[in-house]
């Protein structure tokens, strides 16, 4: 078991891979750093080897697919997990991973947002996508988390063994923040200072077709760690189409004593049966949510056990 582990999921990052090695490796003398190389077309996986990395494969592609199989394979008391794209200083994980040691949080969130992120970001719809994902992750999961798509963040062992990776590509850092929240797991928040990507290295997010995959996962997410409130709204909405279509059929009853739109008075009727029965398995979806909650906590018991066995074991070779 690793005391630090540092961890670089990276695809096409040869201009700047070696860089990142070395800083952390100044930075963070102690840790271990793996480069999981996702299918490069480049010599990403040469250089980090050179720099002093070991040197991983998932062929899987997508962030999400290699941050599950790095979760999956690695055991430390503390991951630290960053990109290869030069944009995060090494400098600031000394304290992040003391964050987690000393138990102060179970995931540290390098906030770039409260520092130099739009001064140095030039893809102006990168910085409107990340105020609207911020935004909305915190309006529906009642949290102020101050950066949930940032790639630099720090994990306690129990986050790691007990998180379970949906998304396969960008979006996992808004499935690991909403995670987080729902799971009532201490959040830290240490803002870092952020720099554009050196000249001849490319962002591999997409503004616009990655962006759509986070929005819609923050909907799924919150469809199924909130089922309450999402169906509830669900079912007020329909209550309220049904009351508008409603309304002239119940005042020309009242002036003429008539019902002259049968087949719209049906449909009320049917729209506002939808609405009992959404919210009905809004109900029963919260009580599962709920079961799920007290399940996690027995697997973050277990986890707690695990990372102490493996602890005796290091301390006994």
């Amino acid at each position: 078991m690793d005391k630090i582990a540092v961890l670089i999921p990276c695809f096409n990052e040869e201009r700047t891979i070696e860089q990142v090695v070395q800083k952390f490796r100044a930075a963070l003398p102690d840790a271990v750093i793996y480069v999981y190389d996702n299918n490069s077309s480049d010599r990403t996986g040469e250089c980090a080897r050179r720099a002093g990395a070991v040197v991983r494969q998932e062929y899987a592609q997508g962030k999400g697919n290699v941050v599950r199989r790095m979760f999956r394979e690695i055991d430390a008391e503390c991951y630290i997990m960053t990109d290869g794209d030069d944009t995060y200083p090494a400098e600031c994980a000394p304290e992040m991973a003391r964050m987690i040691l000393e138990g102060r949080a179970d995931m540290v969130v390098g906030d770039r947002l409260s520092s130099t992120y739009f001064t140095e970001n030039k893809r102006p719809f990168h910085n409107l996508g990340n105020s609207l994902v911020r935004y909305c992750v915190n309006s529906l999961f009642k949290n102020n988390i101050k950066d949930i798509m940032t790639g630099y963040r720090a994990f306690s062992y129990e986050f790691v063994k007990t998180f379970p990776v949906l998304s396969k590509g960008f979006e996992i850092e808004t499935e690991m923040s909403i995670h987080a929240v729902d799971k009532n797991m201490q959040i830290g928040n240490l803002v870092v200072q952020y720099r554009d990507r050196p000249e001849g290295s490319e962002s591999k997010l997409n503004t616009f077709s990655d962006g759509f995959k986070v929005l819609k996962t923050i909907l799924r997410l919150f469809r199924i760690y909130a089922p309450l409130p999402f169906f509830s709204v669900l079912a007020a909405l329909l209550c309220v189409a049904a009351g508008i279509l409603f309304v002239p059929i119940l005042s020309a009853y009242l002036a003429t004593g008539l019902v002259p739109r049968f087949p719209t008075l049906i449909i009320c009727g049917f729209m506002v049966l939808a609405a009992l029965q959404l919210f009905s398995c809004g109900l029963v979806l919260n009580n599962l949510v709920q079961k799920n909650r007290q399940e996690f906590e027995f697997k973050l018991q277990l986890a707690a056990v695990e990372r102490k066995r493996l602890l005796r074991e290091r301390a006994a070779e």
